[in-house]
């Protein structure tokens, strides 16, 4: 089984990449390979073409080396999706890269359905709930399977490397590590067994009317 874990830093081994790394070790102890990805922040928004809706060839149709990570992603059983609090919310170059790859998901009949997915904030002081809250959309949005831990998804720490100083997120992160291999081992156990919901054609509703 594989994780593909996305780092919304712009510090390619800062805080966030810690707390990945954190959640990566029991993953990797049950024999789950991780591979972190660093975001970071060069990519351009959603230009809203909907050629992804109109091609569906599961690709963005900016050019840059997100078609490679969303191939990626829908090959492996798990997604971490890490960021730090920029302003009260997530990074401004992980908001235009999940926003595309989001897109073309849904656009190609939801890719990540029943992916196990999970959260990490890592945080200076505040604003740490709401970013993880808006990370959690993506994969709540995509029908993904979210296994929790014993606290919400945040650490703090402003130096790079310091998140490692807070104990209680250490602790977080293991559990949370934990907590996703085994969902992870479930799933893979029940894929035989138990016959998995059909999907629904997806219903749109706009509020304005002529």
């Amino acid at each position: 089984m594989k994780v593909i874990a996305f780092n919304g830093s712009a510090r390619p081994q800062g805080n966030t990449y810690t707390m990945l790394e954190q959640v990566a070790e029991p993953l990797r102890e049950k024999g789950i390979d991780v591979e972190v990805i660093h975001v970071g922040n060069a990519f351009l928004g959603c230009k809203a073409c909907s050629q992804c809706a109109k091609m569906k060839n599961e690709q963005c149709s900016i050019e840059d080396s997100l078609n490679d990570w969303i191939r990626l992603a829908k090959e492996a059983d798990g997604m971490l999706l890490g960021s730090p609090v920029y302003f009260c919310g997530i990074s401004g170059g992980m908001k235009a890269f999940l926003d595309r790859m989001f897109y073309v998901s849904g656009s190609n009949g939801n890719l990540f359905r029943h992916k196990v997915g999970a959260s990490v904030v890592a945080a200076r002081r505040s604003g740490g709930v709401a970013t993880f809250d808006q990370l959690n959309h993506y994969l709540l949005y995509s029908e993904m399977l979210v296994p929790g831990s014993n606290y919400w998804n945040v650490g703090h720490g402003a130096a790079r490397g310091e998140v490692a100083q807070d104990l209680e997120s250490c602790q977080i992160m293991r559990v949370l590590g934990e907590n996703m291999a085994w969902l992870l081992q479930v799933v893979a156990a029940g894929q035989e067994s138990v016959v998995k919901p059909a999907q629904q054609q997806k219903a749109y509703m706009n509020f304005i009317r002529s």
